[in-house]
């Protein structure tokens, strides 16, 4: 499913409440620099020839402001501006700029609402999507696998930060979560099943989680989101955990003395 809009909602999430998004993504195109297996947006090799046409700045500011506007007047609570959409939200080529206009008009429309980005984190190397991230309320940072091993099966991503490369590899993901610590929020989706090629997919096994909480342990988030699949994913053969599950792994978490939030 991908999103065709530049502003969209306000909807109910699980995670964030009345979530108003904003997708700075080619419309009808998904753009990632991973290609995970559960991902809604489909693969990305569905988009490859799709144009890729982005809103300017100033175009996502008239269409933000504009959509506020009628909010406002008709008394509609908005609880997360949310960076979402078709893929990776900081992939955006002027994705700075527009954390400004978005904080912007988050104070002049509604103060008390957060300001939120949806992220699988790849570009925490690059000082200036780092600092951005720092200006806003939840950057929630995915880390969905304790091993590279089981990244490169859930996300496939695309692993090299060589210029013109949009990955980045292990150590540098680890690396970025690592230095942006507290100020992060770990967002890890858990199931198990296998991949289109009959290859065992899990990150709730010991050999992945005990791992993922060293990882955990060494990033110190702010907290941990802890989520089920919601959606239908573009691998077939993927297990929904059950919230009875999810808290037993969060639990797990919370002896480390991390917090952790679970959305089942």
């Amino acid at each position: 499913m991908l999103f065709e809009n530049t502003i969209v909602g306000p909807i109910h999430s699980r995670r964030l409440g009345n979530s108003l998004g904003v997708n700075l993504l080619p419309l009808k195109h998904k753009y990632c620099s991973y290609d995970c297996i559960y991902c809604e947006c489909g693969w990305n090799r569905e988009s490859e020839r799709a144009a890729m046409v982005y809103s300017t700045p100033d175009e996502i500011r008239m269409q933000l402001e504009q959509r506020l506007q009628e909010l406002v007047e008709q008394g509609m609570p908005v609880d997360s501006l949310t960076f979402a959409g078709n893929g990776e939200p900081t992939l955006y080529p002027e994705f700075p700029a527009v954390v400004d206009i978005v904080c912007e008009m988050r104070d002049k429309y509604y103060p008390r609402a957060a300001t939120t980005l949806l992220t699988n984190a790849t570009q925490l190397r690059r000082p200036e999507i780092f600092n951005a991230l720092k200006k806003l309320t939840n950057p929630c940072l995915k880390l969905d696998a304790g091993t590279d091993a089981m990244r490169r099966l859930i996300n496939r991503n695309i692993d090299h930060s060589d210029e013109g490369n949009n990955g980045c590899t292990w150590e540098e993901l680890i690396d970025g979560l690592v230095r942006f610590g507290h100020d992060g929020i770990i967002q890890t989706l858990l199931f198990e099943g296998e991949d289109d090629e009959g290859n065992k997919v899990s990150n709730i096994v010991d050999e992945q989680f005990l791992p993922y909480l060293e990882l955990l342990k060494k990033i110190c988030p702010n907290y941990v989101m802890l989520y089920s699949l919601d959606r239908a994913t573009p691998a077939k053969r993927l297990r929904k955990l059950s919230v009875e599950e999810l808290n037993l792994y969060a639990e797990r978490i919370k002896k480390e003395n991390i917090d952790v939030r679970v959305y089942g």
